[in-house]
């Protein structure tokens, strides 16, 4: 089976929004992504990008979130890319193992802010763009990630082109070409994970996205075939050269972004942290210890559950995004899990030295929840304290798909990054009524 042609013409007659629930739940999905990005304006790798871009200077034609600026669509997408993921506080997809919004969505609004598109193909684009990225988190299989590679930058390019393709309504024989330019621009590695680079990632794919979209259309010379045979993405990437069955199975039946779905955080940190801070933070209000007398706390995952929690001894908030230590330590001394303590800045002396109390834990012997997510993840959170052991699981953490958000929740997330309530019941009503507009400019006006 030639691979690319296929994708290449599933995507080209596909109409995702005839499902309602594909079209709610993008819109929700274009909340969560602006709310990310509000509460990141101030960061400092933003204005080190700003200030960038501004040496580069060029046309000024696409708003950068939060800023009250503009700059070419290239690099807006890699600021906005950069912007949703600074805070690590943007959707994940268990399919993807990574965050499909922060990189689909900032090439897609670079694109609409040069192009006449409706609110409604904006939306259709941004579903096929989930599918396409879920779908090759599942073909590309565990080792992609577990080998070092992030997935958020290496998958995120090829589905975010493609849904930019899409936006655009190319010809399949242009979307082999699009996937082909976006493949062979794929890269990210999970070292720079606890470093301003993560996010940067996202930017990087959103940007390539854009760049292999135009080279495309100026019919540059490229492969028709990046996805195929011996020396294709999957065969350099995976662990399958031709992984037709997940990548095709099903298609448009049911729609990733609402199955399994997205994940919306409401914390600032790495999902894979999320059910030790559910655990920890109920055993923290319940008062059954007093944290001056914890002697010592253990943390239990599945084998691999913890592989994107790189930071077992971090320095600073921002390291601690990636640290269930730092998270647990945290929530055990009933301080904040919110973004004024995942700052790039020294942590406490108090959680630094509580630190050494807590190891993480490898069980075989637990069995997983059929509702977990992701499938197979559990984690638990043990206290020993006055040589009593209290104990909390979780297996499905609050956001995740089965616990998931409401509207009123995601929009106080919004209020919450803006601190501004007549901006956001604006952006929020703009989002509520796109599929409905014939262009993406209010929506853009209010960035």
């Amino acid at each position: 089976m030639e691979i690319t042609k296929k994708l290449s013409e599933l995507v080209y007659s596909s109409y995702p929004l005839k499902d309602k629930r594909a079209l709610e739940m993008a819109k929700l999905g274009v909340i969560d992504y602006l709310a990310s990005s509000f509460a990141a304006r101030d960061d400092e790798g933003v204005q080190k990008l700003l200030k960038l871009i501004e040496e580069e200077g060029g046309y000024q034609n696409v708003p950068i979130i939060g800023q009250n600026k503009k700059a070419n669509f290239l690099q807006s997408a890699l600021i906005n890319g950069f912007l949703g993921h600074a805070l690590d506080y943007d959707d994940v997809h268990s399919d993807v193992r990574g965050h499909p919004s922060t990189v689909i969505l900032p090439a897609l609004l670079s694109l609409s802010s040069c192009e006449n598109v409706s609110g409604e193909r904006f939306l259709s684009a941004y579903v096929i763009g989930v599918e396409v990225m879920a779908r090759l988190g599942q073909a590309i299989g565990s080792d992609h990630y577990i080998k070092g590679w992030h997935n958020t930058a290496t998958l995120g390019t090829i589905a975010a082109s493609i849904a930019c393709g899409y936006l655009k309504n190319v010809s399949v024989e242009t979307f082999q070409k699009v996937i082909g330019f976006a493949a062979t621009q794929t890269g990210g590695m999970r070292a720079q994970f606890g470093t301003e680079t993560k996010p940067l990632h996202a930017g990087f794919a959103a940007r390539n996205a854009l760049q292999a979209l135009k080279l495309a259309e100026i019919n540059f010379g490229g492969t028709k075939s990046a996805l195929d045979g011996d020396s294709g993405f999957f065969a350099l990437y995976g662990e399958d050269p031709a992984p037709s069955a997940l990548l095709f199975s099903r298609w448009g039946e049911e729609w990733k972004i609402y199955s399994p779905g997205l994940w919306f955080k409401i914390y600032p940190f790495c999902s894979a942290a999320h059910h030790a801070a559910d655990a920890a933070v109920r055993l923290s209000y319940k008062n059954e210890f007093r944290i001056e007398d914890v002697t010592n706390v253990k943390i239990s995952f599945p084998k691999g559950g913890d592989a994107a929690l790189v930071e077992q001894n971090p320095q600073t908030g921002e390291q601690g995004r990636f640290s269930v230590e730092y998270v647990v330590a945290l929530a055990l001394h009933k301080k904040a899990l919110g973004l004024e303590n995942f700052k790039n800045k020294c942590i406490d002396s108090s959680i630094k030295t509580f630190l050494p109390r807590i190891e993480r834990v490898y069980r075989e012997d637990v069995e997983p929840s059929p509702t977990a997510v992701p499938k197979g993840r559990f984690t638990i959170v043990e206290v020993e304290a006055n040589g009593a052991t209290f104990t909390e699981r979780v297996d499905l953490p609050k956001g995740a798909p089965g616990n998931g958000l409401t509207f009123e929740e995601l929009q106080e997330k919004m209020s919450s990054a803006l601190q501004d309530e007549e901006k956001t019941v604006k952006i929020v009503d703009e989002i509520q009524q796109l599929e409905r507009s014939q262009t993406m400019g209010k929506l853009l006006d209010v960035l």
